[in-house]
């Protein structure tokens, strides 16, 4: 009886110890992604001073912006 209780013991603590191990990752994940979508900036092919955190047009001649690499 005795080394039921403690193997109980033990899984439910190897079992908590994971749930708490998995929960702090994701947060740490969305983090992340959170900061690199913040980061993408859009620019004019034409004109490199225009700088957007948003896609869409230059407002100087209408072209398209870019993805800033």
């Amino acid at each position: 009886m005795m080394k039921k209780s403690l193997l109980v013991f033990i899984l439910v603590l190897l079992g908590a110890t994971a749930l708490i191990s998995c929960g702090s990752n994701s947060g740490k994940e969305k983090q992340s992604e959170t900061k690199e979508v913040a980061s993408v900036q859009y620019t004019c092919p034409m004109h490199s001073e225009v700088i957007s955190d948003k896609a869409g047009d230059c407002p100087k001649c209408g072209m398209a912006l870019v993805q800033k690499k």
